[in-house]
């Protein structure tokens, strides 16, 4: 036997725990004494003891849904996850997690990911943030056969061969994704021999025998740590329950369960204990009913605090990270240099300040970026600035599991729109990661993306897409109009403890103005009012605060009309108060955004003024939209600048807010 006295003891335990406690959650489930729904691993016992006993502390893992047995394989209480599962706050999460996102940093657990494949990423980032700290230690990516279709996991594969990162892609083939049969939905009979694409080492091991488990993760944990590279194991094991709680196996036979029900893990390595002469069959039977009395006795325990919650407003603070400093600072000097010069000054100045910061992106060493907005900052921050694959999946997701660990990326899309294909780890990673784990992990990360028309890229290269973000909690979003602002906002941001989307408008990198020097910064959440006046307020962000700027000069010239022109800066958390007050005092108000009306963010403008009594009882006119077409950007150029605000728009606009009277 390949396990000593102690480590076979260590994995009964731990396979007799994991199967006792999810066959006390089923209990419970059926019971209707838990809420919602849970996901179990009987059966695959072997794979999460083999996995902890070749780990050492310091080492991650990022678990999928199917979490509870590399949960507690990892050390976490079972008590706490009893709690968890109840939604009391003496969970490990503070019942904020619940069944498939359970997190303990003290057992290196960043948690688990409830879509599938979509933690794989993260897991890489973990790898990438270990290697740029110099440590020693490396993360795992569980995941199932069903995630080894989705295009997350083989953009995860190659970023981390590419970049050499020590990851173990850990790949528990259980036969089924939900109730499609791998035999249908995988087009391979070895998914590791997937791996060979990428260059990964790779193995097979039978997931039911805890000693093949064992022998095959210390070998592929020792050949990560020798070589700082990442090596996939896959795990051929079977999933004895349903897919969830309410799943009646109606798409598997009984002769298929029975097969496998003979090659139980927990029954064959009792076997091969006491054939080993390891242990005498007395001996396993106490190892076995200690380890189920311990799971008994935290179910005794958590059903005592069961009934203990924290309040929403309590939840509601695990949302955003404190920061660390008043995200405010003065300048003593300026200069003049465009909005493109101003961000890359702020991109050079946090990078030299501070070694976490990190830039991540395609395109942005040698050729610059896409628009030019690196430049040459890789001959200055070498070690600092990585070039990625087409992959915007994976690295953003990188980004969100390297910043858990203190890392900071700025992560650059290479246009507004790509950003939808990193949605997932900003909207169900990014946003959530501190609220799920009760403020156990925080994500202080940027993610820049150029926003909007004017420079004839046609409708897949021009949108704006804040609205679409704006509505995801947990998340920044800042949207600078002018070069001081873009830079002083930008350093902020990485200074933030939160996610922030940055959006950079194309058609404003060449526009030239003031910008402080490396101390000066902006308040996230803050408007800045660019014009005083008291005859009415137009709100703005990004692009069409100039085209407000302008036409309030042609107002002001024409019709004797004071415009107060406030720039949001921060569209979310949104600066309310600045906007009440400006409407107070010129009792009228016309929002301008160059992205479409329906569902865009000027309704949000809006409803700060019509749903507080004393600015509504300030308007003398009902307040007013102008915003971009309900169509795509034409690519024609005289099409183009008609589907977004003008200045004579505006100015209409405003004339007609004096006309109804």
């Amino acid at each position: 036997m390949d396990l000593s006295t102690q480590q076979a003891q260590q994995a009964l335990s731990i396979m007799v725990r994991s199967r006792h406690f999810e066959e006390q959650i089923d209990e419970l489930f059926e019971r209707k004494e838990m809420h919602g729904t849970t996901h179990l691993s009987i059966g695959q016992e072997a794979c999460q003891a083999g996995l902890a006993l070749a780990l050492q502390p310091g080492d991650w893992i990022v678990p999928t849904h199917r979490c509870h047995g590399h949960t507690l394989a990892r050390g976490t209480s079972e008590r706490r996850m009893f709690s968890e599962m109840f939604g009391s706050s003496d969970g490990i999460c503070k019942g904020l997690g619940g069944s498939m996102h359970m997190t303990d940093v003290e057992t290196w657990n960043t948690g688990s990911s409830a879509v599938v494949g979509s933690g794989v990423n993260l897991a890489v980032g973990i790898g990438f943030a270990l290697k740029m700290q110099k440590s020693q230690a490396l993360s795992v990516a569980i995941f199932g056969d069903g995630a080894s279709s989705r295009g997350a996991l083989h953009e995860s594969m190659n970023l981390a061969s590419v970049w050499s990162l020590p990851v173990l892609f850990f790949c528990e083939n259980n036969n089924y994704s939900m109730s499609a049969a791998a035999s249908r939905m995988v087009s391979t009979t070895s998914i590791a021999r997937r791996a060979e694409g990428y260059s990964i080492p790779h193995a097979t091991v039978d997931g039911n025998d805890i000693e093949a488990v064992y022998k095959a993760c210390k070998l592929a944990v020792e050949t990560i740590r020798s070589t700082s590279k990442p090596y996939f194991l896959e795990l051929k094991t079977y999933r004895c329950c349903g897919h969830s709680k309410s799943d009646a196996r109606v798409y598997r036979d009984h002769q298929e369960e029975a097969l496998w029900a003979a090659r139980d893990p927990i029954f064959l390595f009792t076997r091969s204990l006491v054939k080993s002469a390891l242990f005498s069959e007395e001996e396993v039977s106490h190892i076995i009913l200690d380890s189920r009395k311990r799971v008994d006795d935290a179910l005794i325990d958590a059903l005592s605090v069961r009934d203990q919650r924290i309040s929403m407003d309590k939840a509601m603070e695990y949302l955003f990270a404190e920061e660390d400093e008043e995200l405010y600072k003065g300048c003593k000097t300026t200069s003049r240099i465009s909005y493109r010069d101003a961000i890359r000054e702020a991109l050079d100045e946090e990078m030299s300040r501070d070694t976490a910061v990190h830039l991540i992106g395609e395109d942005i060493s040698l050729y610059g970026g896409c628009f030019r907005v690196t430049g040459d900052l890789y001959k200055k921050h070498p070690q600092q600035m990585h070039e990625t694959p087409v992959s915007e999946e994976a690295f953003t997701g990188l980004a969100v599991g390297a910043a858990t660990l203190g890392v900071r990326p700025v992560v650059e899309i290479m246009y507004g729109d790509f950003s939808t294909l990193a949605s997932d780890p900003m909207i169900n990673h990014a946003a959530k990661i501190r609220f799920m784990s009760a403020g156990q992990l925080s994500c202080p990360m940027v993610l820049r993306a150029p926003i909007g028309s004017g420079t004839g890229h046609g409708a897949q290269h021009t949108q704006c897409l804040e609205a679409m973000f704006a509505n995801i909690p947990g998340l920044i979003i800042v949207a600078p109009s002018c070069p001081g602002d873009a830079k002083a906002l930008l350093k902020s941001a990485i200074r933030s403890n939160n996610p922030v989307l940055y959006f950079e408008h194309k058609h404003l990198y060449n526009n030239l103005g003031p910008v402080g020097d490396d101390s000066y910064l902006m308040p996230l959440g803050k408007a800045v009012v660019k014009k005083r006046g008291r005859d009415v307020t137009i709100v703005a962000y990004s692009h069409a605060v100039q085209t407000c700027l302008d036409a309030a000069t042609v107002l002001s010239l024409q019709d004797e009309i004071d415009t107060e022109v406030v720039d949001l800066a921060t569209l979310k958390p949104m600066d309310g108060n600045t906007i009440r007050q400006s409407v107070r005092k010129t009792g009228r108000l016309l929002v301008v955004h160059d992205s479409p009306e329906f569902g865009g963010y000027g309704a949000e403008v809006v409803s700060q003024v019509t749903s507080d009594p004393e600015s509504f009882a300030s308007l003398k006119v009902s307040p007013m939209r102008l915003c971009g077409k309900e169509s795509p950007i034409p690519f024609a150029l005289e099409l183009e600048k008609e589907a977004i605000p003008s200045k004579e728009d505006v100015v209409a606009a405003v004339r007609s807010l004096f006309s109804t009277l």
